[in-house]
């Protein structure tokens, strides 16, 4: 094993709040600190900061979404805006903000269309025990005079949701994926957006029943126009027929326990998940077990691979390599797995430096405590994973060859990345955007 050290690179703060790049194909990595309200742009692998956005608290459980053309979207919690940034744009004079639009919050999902026009925003708990909130927000960043956002109400919770469809079409979907009781709720786009002011009960197009109440995790797969929602009983699947959805025969976990978590490979069309098992009791989270799950689009094949006790929860796709950042009293450790070939495995286990602050035994292991946040891009072999409380972030090359050290640098930002961040990691023409939905 290959232990990654404090090797420390601070990047230099430019004088101004975007600095130009000479390299612009390099990787970029966007660094939220959504705690003390910053998002960095640093350029990969040096770490040098080439675009800065203060005053902006990014609503973490809706995360990053990939646009096409290297933009990137997130939601602004405290605004009470979605902003889309152009990590390249400041290398040819563009802002590194290229839009901004209201939207309802607290922001619970994010996703948008395969053409990245059409976005939809749904709203969650919040810094509440209980849910409150029915708005649901349609974006058009395409609209004639310019980005352009509507609210309505649809149904309380915490839904998932997907976009199906496009401008093109003339009828692409809102998909939201409820709980208590299940169900995938579709509206149409362009109702949506004609509706009037006051947020008005928005009018559903088609519902199908779900027959779990427990959904988390969304994904969709733009090429079928399928969507996936991870319940408990395995992951549920339906596809569009016109303006309905029709369901079809659910994907197993093919082991104990379930996801909570989904999201599309675009470039392998693969689905990933981590399956956890284990106690149900929050303050027994060391005892949880923890599996990759994958299933081929392709292939029509699925497997799991174990990768130790603990809190694993989000994962990062690079280009041969899934990541997954493993927390753990005994220590904690990046897991990297293979995805170029028809048998997935573990390639390798790198142990990473204890946070202050880290989770314990009979606590929660995400109320008050440090966490990690992890990211890749289907076009890089980098992976970035956090070291919250500290304001690292560790940058490790996974295709590193064997015997050799995997760590590339760490980077150092400003602020100490409370609850571990959020990251984003874009490089050009990755095809990120292949996986329409907010990581």
């Amino acid at each position: 094993m290959i232990i990654i050290a404090n090797n420390t690179v601070r990047p230099p703060t430019p004088e101004t709040a975007v600095s130009v790049n000479p390299a612009p194909a390099s990787p970029r990595l966007l660094v939220a600190d959504q705690v003390a309200g910053a998002v960095y742009v640093l350029s990969l692998p040096d770490g040098r900061e080439t675009g800065r956005v203060e005053g902006r608290h990014l609503a973490e459980h809706a995360g990053f979404l990939a646009l096409p053309g290297g933009r990137t979207a997130f939601v602004d919690d405290l605004a009470g805006e979605l902003v889309v940034l152009d990590p390249y744009g400041p290398d040819t004079g563009r802002p590194l903000t290229a839009a901004t639009v209201p939207v309802a919050v607290p922001a619970e999902h994010l996703a948008a269309d395969p053409t990245g026009r059409l976005l939809a925003v749904t709203t969650g708990l919040g810094r509440n025990w209980e849910a409150w909130s029915d708005l649901l927000t349609a974006v058009d960043l395409g609209a004639p005079g310019g980005p352009r956002s509507v609210r309505v109400r649809a149904r309380t919770g915490e839904p998932g949701v997907t976009v199906l469809g496009g401008p093109a079409e003339e009828d692409a979907l809102v998909v939201l994926r409820h709980r208590e009781p299940g169900s995938f709720t579709a509206y149409r786009h362009a109702d949506l957006m004609s509706a009037a002011p006051a947020c008005p009960p928005a009018v559903p197009a088609a519902e199908l029943p779900l027959a779990d109440d427990d959904g988390h995790g969304d994904a969709q797969d733009p090429l079928s126009g399928r969507l996936f929602a991870a319940t408990g009983s395995g992951v549920r699947r339906a596809r569009r027929d016109g303006g309905a959805l029709v369901a079809e025969e659910p994907l197993p976990w093919a082991g104990a326990g379930r996801g909570y978590y989904l999201r599309l490979d675009p470039a392998r069309r693969t689905l990933w998940s981590c399956v956890r098992g284990g106690p149900a009791d929050p303050g027994r989270w060391p005892e949880w077990t923890n599996d990759a799950w994958w299933h081929s689009l392709e292939h029509d094949t699925t497997g799991h691979i174990p990768l130790g006790p603990g809190l694993v929860f989000r994962l990062a796709v690079a280009a041969r390599r899934t990541a997954y950042a493993r927390v753990h009293p005994d220590g904690d450790e990046l897991v990297l797995v293979t995805t170029d070939s028809d048998s997935p495995a573990v390639a390798a286990r790198l142990p990473l430096p204890a946070m202050d602050g880290a989770p314990r035994p009979g606590g929660t292991p995400w109320d008050g405590v440090q966490r990690r946040a992890v990211a890749a891009s289907p076009g890089s072999s980098l992976v970035a994973v956090t070291r919250g409380g500290h304001g690292e972030i560790h940058l490790v090359d996974a295709d590193a060859a064997p015997g050799t050290s995997p760590l590339v640098t760490t980077l150092k930002v400003p602020t100490p990345l409370n609850d571990g961040g959020h990251l984003a990691l874009i490089s050009p023409g990755d095809g990120a955007h292949g996986d329409p939905v907010g990581r």
